[in-house]
């Protein structure tokens, strides 16, 4: 494991991985969860990450409109918010907005999504929806870092797959997927704690760091 300390943020829409989050985090050393922040009107998953003891608030992109602000306005206040915390790890998990390239540029390499599809199939919001209108026989998820403002297409850390059967509905799946991305998520939050991924191109490469 390397000694370089991961101070992280976790960008949510409504919370649903976070638990899995956290409990991930908390068996690894050199990780802290420094702020939680939701993009949602409303959000259980700000109220969670409070009575656990982790800053967490709305950020919302709705009420810098409002205001008459712009996206950008938007996304250089959020990238204050975090340098100012000295985050230099970002977990999307829910956060449906799309990041900003000048956003990006602060935090090169450092920022994952998680997508409820095997990527580059069924991009963007509804994702398992589009899976179950389209009849493909599997889905899955994806985690991957995110370099740019495309939607779902950044390089691939990790991916699970999962299986459509013919009585699924909407929810069923959606628990299905849920599952799987809680999984990836931990085992890919993990190799980039102990630094183990690095970008080649559109690749992922895991670094064995005994070699």
């Amino acid at each position: 494991m390397t000694n370089k300390k991961i101070n992280t943020a976790i960008l949510i829409g409504k919370g649903g991985r976070l638990k899995a989050i956290y409990n991930c985090a908390k068996k690894i050393n050199n990780l802290d969860i420094r702020v939680v922040i939701s993009h949602k009107k409303e959000s259980p998953g700000v109220d969670w990450a409070k009575k656990k003891g982790i800053e967490s608030f709305y950020f919302r992109l709705t009420d810098f409109k409002k205001q008459k602000k712009s996206r950008e306005e938007f996304y250089k206040k959020l990238a204050e918010i975090l340098k100012k915390r000295k985050i230099n790890f970002i977990v999307m998990a829910g956060w449906d907005l799309i990041l900003s390239n000048e956003f990006l540029k602060k935090f090169p390499e450092q920022v994952i999504n998680i997508h409820p599809s095997l990527c580059p199939a069924f991009p963007g919001l509804d994702a398992p929806q589009q899976a179950l209108n389209y009849g493909v026989k599997y889905t899955g998820c994806t985690l991957h870092f995110v370099p740019d403002e495309g939607v779902d297409t950044g390089p691939i850390i990790l991916q699970r797959v999962v299986k459509i059967e013919p009585k699924d509905k909407l929810e069923d799946l959606e628990k299905k997927i849920h599952k799987k991305e809680e999984e990836i998520l931990c085992e890919g939050i993990k190799l980039f704690a102990d630094g183990k991924l690095k970008i080649k191109g559109r690749k992922v490469i895991l670094i064995n760091k005994n070699q």
